[in-house]
């Protein structure tokens, strides 16, 4: 479904992302997870438009993305939930849902998903008119996640979205990854949490400084190599 051959990304004459090749398939759950710095955010700005790659090739569904501008590539169907969120403090909780149907064509049927959004959320249904503000750091993590959702994306992209969270809300948030997987939702997860990163996804990519990958693999394959601990120690002081 996504493919990155060979992508690089600089920001002037720092490389922020070097030679990356990375793959999701259809309904996979993708992990890519690495230390602050190490390029993974830059990766999902890539992806999605935000920052133009330097080198390299970028496909979704067979068709390349490179150039595209961010409003198209969610319009064709890719959602980001972005680092810290970002939801709009100042609108309540219904009309940030209301603004992740802004692409879709289909009002009613965009009207009815808001409404089993709130269902799939209790928590959003029961805030709906609340100021996005005045929301806890959970609540704005599940109203991020719901929004991103209501532009049915084919692929849904998520930067760090336990960051800041207490570990009661970060179980929460992987059980619903979890869901979101088991419904056959595609995800790139870019996370600190390594540990759960790797026991949920599918497959885990390890990103080292200058966005190299230095491993890959399902959660044995990552188990099973003898210095992968040794190389994965600065990221999980981070974590």
């Amino acid at each position: 479904m996504l493919r990155l051959i060979d992508v690089s990304v600089h920001y002037g004459r720092v490389a922020a992302v070097n030679d990356l090749t990375l793959e999701v398939n259809q309904g996979e759950l993708v992990g890519l997870i690495g230390h602050n710095g190490a390029g993974k955010s830059t990766t999902l700005w890539t992806i999605t438009g935000v920052q133009r790659p330097s080198a390299g090739q970028i496909t979704f569904e067979g068709r390349s993305v490179v150039g595209v501008s961010p409003d198209g590539i969610l319009r064709r169907g890719i959602a980001l939930v972005p680092e810290n969120r970002r939801i709009f403090s100042r609108l309540s909780v219904g009309e940030n849902l209301h603004i992740g149907t802004s692409a879709r064509r289909d009002r009613r049927a965009a009207q009815a998903d808001v409404k089993r959004m709130c269902e799939r959320f209790p928590v959003l249904g029961s805030l709906y008119d609340r100021q996005g503000s005045k929301l806890s750091g959970g609540e704005q993590q599940q109203l991020a996640i719901a929004r991103a959702l209501l532009a049915r994306p084919r692929l849904l992209l998520l930067d760090e979205p336990t960051l800041g969270l207490a570990p009661l809300i970060v179980d929460q948030v992987f059980e619903i990854l979890q869901e979101l997987k088991e419904e056959g939702v595609t995800i790139l997860l870019v996370e600190q949490n390594a540990a759960r990163t790797i026991e949920v996804a599918d497959r885990t990519y390890v990103m080292r400084s200058g966005g190299r990958i230095q491993f890959q693999g399902t959660a044995d394959e990552l188990a099973s190599m003898g210095d992968f601990e040794t190389a994965y120690i600065g990221l999980a002081e981070t974590a």
